[in-house]
């Protein structure tokens, strides 16, 4: 490593020149003024099955995001008040961005590919989800580049801090496919995290969403193995969740899936596990999608073996608007 420390520095230094006379050479004129937002969630849950209920609260995260050249940019998420976690960084990302290529530092989600996994907490239903979002540690410091060959298409790669384990030099590694188009959308990776010396868990991870009509379907696939000989049947999620988008007030929706949990990552339960539900976000401001409340039934089999039944609403605080109005 000392023997490749002056290669590193040499690179570095190049780029780093390069990037400057690029920047010092670019007029175009930008808005320094950075967007901020507070977003939060609060409701009620009530388990059916045991009787019990209970308030609850996700905590108060902070969005920040800006420019702060042509071509830098930065943007923030930091979560305040959760009643489990306190307060932490989810992702703190600088990015430096050209017409085809953008690479980035800091701390972000690992590349994973799916559609369940790449929602925010604070816009998921914990029953409703699988056992891997709900278990998978995904907020790691690393750094990541992204490609764009053709319009509505990204190759993103990823080294990153491995999320098995705190020990040094063990990583985590990530090629991902994101695509939109007006019918269809991807986010498709193939991914090894370490959890030992040389060796890694592979996974292969396959989301779609589908747009017909007013209507969007989501179908997941991920699984996860040590060996490539089991990829397909030793750790895997399979799931669907169908939308109604045509509406202006309202978006009911359900979700279904079913997945074999191993020990490979640290679940709270092992063996397999069916997961589904039914709910409805409502939008009662008109033209204000900022303020949406919410209400859900779920269910899973094996894992809480719980009815669930949860309200509440969740809030978007733009102060950025708010300050310049």
């Amino acid at each position: 490593m000392k023997k490749l420390f002056p290669f590193y520095l040499v690179v570095f230094m190049a780029i780093s020149s390069a990037i400057f006379a690029q920047e010092a050479e670019d007029t175009t004129a930008i808005d320094y003024f950075p967007e901020i937002s507070l977003d939060t969630r609060f409701g009620f849950n009530q388990s059916i099955t045991d009787k019990s209920g209970r308030f609850y609260s996700d905590g108060i995260y902070l969005n920040l995001d800006g420019n702060i050249s042509p071509h830098f940019s930065y943007t923030s998420n930091i979560k305040f008040l959760s009643p489990e976690y306190g307060s932490s960084i989810c992702w703190l990302l600088l990015t430096y961005e050209r017409d085809w290529f953008s690479v980035s530092a800091g701390k972000d989600a690992i590349y994973v590919g799916g559609f369940e996994y790449d929602a925010m907490e604070i816009d998921t239903y914990f029953d409703m989800s699988s056992l891997f979002y709900n278990s998978f540690d995904c907020w790691q410091w690393g750094a990541s580049a992204a490609f764009y060959p053709a319009e509505g298409h990204s190759i993103l790669i990823q080294a990153a801090n491995s999320p098995l384990t705190y020990d040094p030099n063990h990583f985590a590694y990530a090629l991902a496919w994101r695509s939109e188009h007006e019918w269809y959308e991807s986010y498709w990776s193939v991914n090894l995290w370490q959890y030992d010396k040389g060796a890694f868990v592979k996974a292969l991870n396959l989301g779609n969403k589908f747009h017909i009509g007013d209507f969007s379907l989501v179908l997941d696939y991920m699984t996860r193995s040590y060996d490539l000989n089991t990829l397909f049947t030793e750790d895997f999620t399979a799931l669907a969740m169908p939308s109604y988008e045509g509406c202006s007030w309202c978006r009911p929706f359900l979700k279904g899936g079913f997945e074999r949990a191993s020990e490979i990552l640290e679940y709270d339960f092992v063996g397999d596990n069916l997961f589904y539900g039914v709910g409805a976000e409502f939008f009662p401001i008109r033209n204000y999608r900022e303020l949406r409340l919410f209400a859900t039934w779920t269910h899973n089999t094996e894992y809480t073996q719980s009815h669930q039944i949860n309200i509440g609403a969740t809030w978007r605080m733009d102060l950025t608007k708010a300050l310049r109005k």
